[in-house]
């Protein structure tokens, strides 16, 4: 059995300042929302943040980033976060940015035990700068080191209470692959099951790298609302 929290606040107790965390979530699909909030409670700074964006200005990680808890991103994208822009062009926050599929391969590569990979994405660019650039096959190819994480945050559709976990369609994004790369890995789950109620066919992470979980209701914002002209196929 895996430690079930009682309180969002005690599922994140034991993240200090300075910690680097891997918060899994795709813009506001599939976040760990709960255990962003309780984080924002706590008042841990200095954070380092591995997820491939930042929330938005309101919610999500941006609230951590509001609050001034975050002192560097690792991540893809950042263009929904004005605040973020901001603290940017200030030089108030520490950014390293990163090809998505890069920032995949990073954190697989670090839950895989495997340090470093060669990838052809950035070569030629201010990505590739600094680093160790090599040639296979008459192609060049820029050296990446993997990522992992003292805690990672997720969130999942089911878990059980040994810590196997289903993520719900897209909203697993990079959930299971920042499971496997943290040293913590703190689950939020929407519906907590005892063990042997999930179909072990469609378990996508493993409870081996799973060593908390809490049950909880999220809020699941939208990030972007698209509506379509009523008429128009």
């Amino acid at each position: 059995m895996k430690t079930i929290y009682s309180s969002f606040i005690e599922a994140v107790s034991d993240i200090k300042d300075g910690d680097t965390l891997m918060v899994g979530g795709f813009g506001l699909c599939g976040i760990p929302e709960n255990l962003i909030l309780a984080l924002a409670e706590t008042g841990a700074k200095d954070l380092t943040v591995i997820s491939n964006n930042c929330g938005v200005d309101d919610y999500g990680l941006g609230i951590l980033l509001k609050n001034k808890q975050i002192k560097k991103m690792i991540s893809s994208y950042v263009g929904e976060n004005k605040e973020f822009e901001r603290q940017v062009l200030q030089g108030e926050l520490e950014v390293e940015l990163t090809p998505q599929g890069t920032l995949a391969e990073k954190i697989r590569a670090g839950g895989a035990g495997i340090p470093a990979f060669f990838t052809p994405a950035g070569v030629g660019t201010p990505i590739a700068e600094g680093k160790e650039i090599r040639e296979f096959n008459g192609k060049k190819y820029v050296l990446e080191e993997a990522l992992t994480a003292d805690f990672t945050l997720v969130r999942a559709e089911k878990g059980d209470k040994w810590g196997n976990l289903v993520y719900n369609k897209t909203a697993q994004n990079f959930s299971p692959i920042m499971a496997a790369a943290g040293k913590v890995t703190i689950a939020e789950v929407e519906k907590l099951s005892e063990v042997g109620s999930l179909n072990p066919n469609f378990i996508h992470t493993p409870s081996i790298y799973v060593q908390g979980l809490i049950q909880g209701k999220q809020e699941k914002r939208i990030e972007r609302l698209t509506k379509r002209e009523a008429g128009v196929n």
